[in-house]
């Protein structure tokens, strides 16, 4: 199976992954590479079918303080956020990461 993740390490990657989906719902995920709950996230985000745009907080601080900026949600890790039309609409955060739960959301979020 493909990996789901699309690097995002600035923040003009961040702009292009939520241009590129075209008025559709994104997912984004802020990931620790030195957390043991971040890690087990990870995997869980592994199984995701649709394309997530992956934040390692370590190499992309900036991406990250632009998300908490922009969005204004707390910064946490691991943490997932659905943004749609420029909104966060859905996020999730450390033990809640779950990708079934994620996918339930992403297909309300498509919803008109």
């Amino acid at each position: 199976m493909d990996s789901p993740f699309i690097e995002i390490g600035n923040i003009a990657a961040l702009d292009e992954f939520l241009a590129n989906v075209n008025g559709s719902a994104a997912v984004l995920f802020k990931h620790s590479n030195s957390c043991g709950v971040s890690a087990r996230a990870l995997a869980e985000m592994s199984k995701m079918t649709q394309p997530v745009g992956l934040v390692t907080v370590q190499q992309a601080r900036a991406v990250s303080d632009e998300i908490e900026r922009r969005w204004g949600v707390d910064h946490e890790t691991p943490q997932v956020l659905i943004v749609r039309d420029g909104k966060v609409v859905w996020d999730v955060s450390h033990f809640r990461v779950k990708a079934e739960e994620i996918e339930a959301a992403l297909l309300s979020a498509a919803r008109p």
